[in-house]
This record gives C-alpha cells, structure tokens and sequence, in this order.
C-alpha cells in the first residue's frame, strides 16, 4: 500500500455528528444505540427462531436468515465506531481502519443486494412453479447462491479498496459523514479519481443494477402468474408472500440509487448522510419486523423462542 499511495494523511476525522449542535448530538447518539440494539436483537431473533422451528427449514428462511446475519455484520461496520467515538470524545479514524471499514461496508451492502435478488427468484419458483419448487431450489443449490454472493461480493469490495490505495490524500482530512464511504474518500484525494468513479459507474452499477432487474423480472411473472390464478382471495394470498420482500427491496435500492447514482454536483453532506444512515442502521434494524409482522410461521417461531424455558441448575 505503502508503495503506491503517496498519502500524507495518517487518519481521518469523522465529523458527520459533531458538526451537530450538542444537543442534537446526545439525541442522535442515543438514536443510533437504540436502533442498533433493536437491528442486532431482532435479526439474532430471526436467526434462531429459523434454526430451531424445524418447519422454517425451508429455502425462504434459508436466505433470510443470511440476510439477518448480513444486517447484524453491516450495522456493525459502521455504528459501533459512531457511539464509541462520541463516548470517547475523538472522531479520528486511520488511514487504513477506514479503509477496511469501506472494503467491509461495500462487501455487505453487495451481500444484501444479491440475497434480496436470491430471494425474489426463490419466491418466483414458489408461486410459478410450486409443482417443482423442492427440484428446483435444492440444498445444493441454495448454498451456492448464498455461497456465491459472498465471493463476488468480496471480490468487488476487494477491487473498490484497492482502486482508493492508490489515490494521494495531501491535506484535508475531514469527512463530512459517520462512516468511510467511497464517496466522502474519492472528494478528498488529490490525485486523478476518474477510473474510480469509472468503476463506480460500470462494475459497481452492474453489480447493482443486474440483481435490481433480476428482480424486477421476477416480480414481472409472479404478477401474470397471480393474475391468472383465477380465485382472487388466492392470488392475493400468493402475492401477499411477497409483500414484505418488496418493502425491503423498495427501502434498499431507493436510497442506494439516490446516494451512489446520482450527479456528484447534486450530493450534499446532508443528503448523503441521511441516504447513508437509512440503508445502514434503518434498513437493516427495519426487515426483522417487516419480515415477521405479515408472516404467521415466523411470528409463531419467535414466540416459542421467547417463551422458550432453560433448564435451571441444581
């Protein structure tokens, strides 16, 4: 790294909160822990309510409890450094613990979008093809799809880092935000950032925008296919299967979409930190509830698990 970055910056400072006035940043502080409590509570929740209900040993709750271990990881990247530098009273980050906090932050926020993409064919083989949804979504096949989003994931988060190590940062070390993102990082270099927003602009929305239309298309014939279902209380019952894995979808790639797609004459400190804070800490903290609102088997599983009673010891 050393070798082809000719940084003069050894940190950065992370004053997406300070900038706040005091009081707002008690509040925000005290936001942040709430809903980083309630996001690592209620996905652990979900994990163990699919794992110990032998009849959530489905493909569905396969890729949902994946997506919760995912949520619980990438708030993690983020939030706990946000509460620990506000108890500690510093907003310093170093050079390379930003660095990793970006490779980490992009390698999960693919994670999610290739499970969400995952999850939309899987309930398209279920409402059109529910004849042959136990041949289709094998163990073998639901492993390699979980298994695969992790490698091409870190494969892409790998190619984002490495693209910053070779970027010169001379002077200004203030980042406008509450975590390393590659935008915040990419204003502040001094040297030539065309190949990285490049790449943000053809790899990154390729990796983005190819399972959004995978599930587009999906959602495209799950619709026909409810159309053509012929009793209107079951095809709503079919679609209504979907309902929560669209608000995720529409929560997710909303404010994806707003903060890494747009002009970057159009982004301001605030906007982006605010799109930012929505797919980090509230998107994540929201799909333990969306999920198992809507869902009779997921909210009879996380009954059991709260009920559940431990042996005592004598």
């Amino acid at each position: 790294m050393g070798g082809t970055n000719q940084s003069s910056v050894s940190e950065f400072l992370l004053l997406g909160l300070s900038r706040q006035p005091q009081q707002r940043q008690q509040l925000l502080f005290l936001v942040f822990l709430i809903m980083y409590l309630a996001t690592v509570l209620g996905n652990l929740l979900i994990i163990l309510a699919i794992s110990t209900d032998s009849r959530l040993h489905t493909p569905m709750y396969f890729f949902l409890s994946n997506l919760s271990f995912v949520d619980v990881c990438f708030s993690s990247t983020s939030v706990p450094k946000v509460l620990a530098n506000h108890i500690l009273g510093s907003q310093t980050i170093s050079f390379s613990g930003c660095l990793t906090q970006m490779y980490f932050l992009c390698m999960f926020a693919d994670i999610d979008n290739f499970l969400l993409a995952v999850m939309a064919y899987d309930r398209f083989v279920a409402i059109c093809h529910p004849l042959h949804y136990t041949t289709k979504m094998t163990h073998q096949l639901c492993a390699f799809l979980v298994v695969g989003s992790w490698v091409v994931a870190n494969l892409n988060a790998l190619l984002y880092t490495l693209l910053m190590t070779r970027l010169s940062f001379c002077g200004d070390n203030i980042i406008p935000h509450f975590f390393c993102d590659v935008t915040p990082l990419l204003k502040l270099s001094c040297s030539d950032t065309h190949l990285n927003e490049l790449m943000i602009l053809t790899e990154g929305a390729v990796v983005m925008v190819a399972p959004f239309v995978c599930i587009l298309i999906s959602y495209f014939h799950i619709t026909c296919a409810v159309l053509r279902v012929s009793s209107p209380r079951g095809g709503w019952k079919a679609f209504s299967t979907c309902g929560s894995h669209l608000a995720v979808v529409c929560l997710f790639y909303g404010t994806i979409i707003s903060l890494y797609f747009n002009p970057s004459s159009s982004h301001s400190a605030g906007s982006d930190m605010a799109a930012a804070m929505m797919y980090t800490v509230v998107t994540p903290m929201l799909n333990p509830f969306i999920y198992s609102l809507r869902n009779r088997d997921m909210k009879g599983a996380l009954r059991k698990v709260l009920t559940m009673k431990f042996p005592s010891k004598q």
